[in-house]
């Protein structure tokens, strides 16, 4: 294993060779820089967008795009570091040749894990932990270097065909994960190869978290378009300095424009202030946001409802204020996740809902972990085949806790 120094050196040369270079060139660039750092045999792997299959970026041919080696992310080794977000050795006996040992360390962007790297070190201590999770954190950059513009990535992290409203809302959205200024976001979608009217939407403005989950009418193309028209309508109103009511009613005018009355939107539109905990919140005819404290009780935080958003029934915009306790969890979610229905006809349900999120994101696994468990769980109530998209996104507020933050 080479010095910490010499690694780290090894390592800003890989990022500066990977300005110009494409995804299908990035297994060799990171395999070479590696092995300057002491470490060898090493293969990238990236997650799935359901995140239950690991595939390997072999960048050879149609492998750069999914035919390479995979692992579950349920059952394996590799799954567990990508789980658990974790720096996890292979057992002795099934080591790499030479007498090397085998290593699996997440790769992840802040909280957003994007796969899991393989390499074979000569060494078994803090400094090869360190310079392993050193490389996976530059190959992270590399990867989102790429992943905008690269097809290959696209079907890599693909498991089956997806229609044309999917794409538009996969693009449209910001990532699924997000930490900073004490609070944590994620995110997740399903049926992620046919989502149609379902879209989630975050930013950060100096202090300020912005937070919004839309519902479209209909699950065809339309319905996707119409949500993309109105995040794009909601971002271009904020950017503006627009408030929340002015935002909505932007977002009705545009609809109306483009639409008439024959589409519409419910959301929550929320701003956070992540400094002192101050959440404001408005309705748009949408389920309400769902408060989680202490991981024991939960509240409903109650707001009067607009009409939908492109409906131009004319009902006032209320404005609701709660300031947030450090730790508390913040739920805003779609229509598609308590009522999913197993084949007797029960409802997955709001308090199951919940009730999951407690267990699950009880200090045991991650927020982003708890919400792949979660989807998961909701899929598997409705035999893998959901009759309406299902969208969930989940901030935490940790209020002067921002070591907590990070995985």
């Amino acid at each position: 294993m080479a010095d910490r120094a010499a690694a780290a050196l090894a390592l800003v040369r890989m990022l500066q060779a990977g300005h110009a270079v494409t995804l299908e060139q990035l297994p060799d660039l990171v395999a070479a820089h590696a092995a300057e750092a002491g470490l060898h045999d090493v293969a990238v792997y990236v997650v799935d967008i359901r995140e239950t299959v690991l595939r390997r970026l072999t960048g050879k041919g149609r492998d750069a795009a999914g035919g390479g080696q995979e692992f579950t992310v349920q059952g394996s080794l590799p799954g567990q570091a990508y789980q658990r977000v974790d720096v996890l050795a292979e057992s002795a006996s099934a080591g790499s040749p030479g007498g090397r040992r085998r290593w699996w360390v997440a790769v992840t962007d802040g909280v957003e894990r994007l796969g899991v790297l393989r390499a074979d070190s000569d060494t078994d201590d803090e400094q090869t932990r360190d310079v392993l999770r050193d490389l996976a954190s530059t190959t992270a950059l590399l990867l989102l270097s790429k992943r905008s513009f690269s097809d290959s990535y696209a079907r890599l992290v693909r498991t089956e065909p997806m229609n044309v409203a999917a794409e538009m809302q996969w693009n449209l959205t910001p990532p699924p994960a997000y930490a900073g200024h004490d609070v944590t976001v994620g995110a997740v979608m399903e049926p992620a190869y046919q989502v149609g009217g379902d879209a989630f939407d975050y930013a950060v403005a100096d202090t300020t978290l912005h937070l919004g989950v839309f519902d479209a009418m209909g699950h065809d193309t339309t319905a996707g378009i119409t949500a993309n028209v109105a995040v794009a309508a909601c971002r271009n109103a904020r950017r503006q300095g627009a408030s929340l009511a002015e935002t909505s009613e932007h977002v009705e005018q545009v609809l109306l424009e483009q639409f008439s009355t024959s589409r519409y939107v419910t959301a929550i539109l929320a701003d956070l202030d992540m400094v002192s905990g101050r959440l404001t919140w408005i309705n748009r005819g949408h389920h309400l946001p769902i408060l989680i404290r202490d991981n024991r009780w939960t509240i409903e935080l109650a707001c009067p409802p607009a009409g939908p958003m492109g409906s131009d029934l004319g009902l006032p915009v209320t404005q609701r204020t709660e300031h947030l306790q450090p730790g508390d969890r913040l739920l805003l979610y779609t229509d598609g996740i308590t009522e999913a229905r197993d084949a007797c006809g029960d409802a997955f349900g709001r308090d199951r809902f919940v009730s999951f999120i407690r267990r699950h994101h009880a200090g045991r696994h991650t927020l982003h972990e708890t919400l792949r468990r979660l989807m998961a769980a909701v899929m598997e109530h409705n035999a893998g085949r959901l009759a309406d998209d299902a969208t969930v996104l989940l901030a935490e507020w940790r209020g002067g806790h921002q070591d907590e933050l990070t995985p």
